[in-house]
């Protein structure tokens, strides 16, 4: 399948959140700051149904270096809200678990607070409250601050550790721009 569709799928997808939101995907990219190293990609009749992207990365969390699967460019076409976080992450932790990595990590808008929610009653994930993240910027530019600190919703996902080994921080530096 094309980047052009996948293009499209973010645009319609993140879009509705605002233009900005949109602006990465335009001219045909697929990706909104660091490259995925692996996607999964949900098709039905209509096309692209959901997309889930995955980057193994060193994370700085406190004073700690970590090895995480990150996991972003999370998206669920809008006729399907409601089937497709979960789902999704469901899919990609068998993959998390071949890779070996200790945790699967993601930020997620504060508007996703409830999908997240749902997602962590199981027992699958962990929602951490109070942790701020660093950034690079994606594309930088003479005028722009080269980084980016935000107050997201933070998940981890305990994939081959338990969530009692997440190390202690109230920051987390992602070491490049987010997924």
């Amino acid at each position: 399948r094309s980047n052009l569709a996948l293009s499209a799928f973010f645009r319609d997808t993140y879009g509705p959140t605002g233009a900005f939101n949109a602006q990465p995907f335009e001219g045909g990219r697929s990706w909104a700051g660091a490259r995925p190293e692996m996607r999964v990609i949900g098709y039905d009749s209509r096309g692209i149904a959901a997309h889930m992207g995955l980057l193994r990365r060193f994370i700085k969390v406190g004073a700690v270096d970590l090895l995480v699967g990150e996991l972003g460019l999370w998206g669920v076409r809008a006729d399907l809200e409601g089937l497709g976080l979960s789902h999704s992450m469901f899919t990609m932790y068998p993959e998390l678990k071949r890779l070996g990595v200790p945790f699967g990590f993601g930020t997620v808008r504060y508007a996703l607070h409830r999908h997240v929610e749902r997602l962590c009653r199981g027992g699958i994930a962990t929602v951490l409250p109070g942790v701020l993240v660093r950034s690079t910027q994606a594309e930088v530019y003479p005028d722009l601050e080269t980084t980016r600190l935000e107050d997201p919703l933070v998940v981890v996902f305990p994939i081959a550790c338990s969530m009692d080994e997440w190390p202690s921080g109230t920051l987390i530096d992602r070491n490049g721009p987010e997924l």
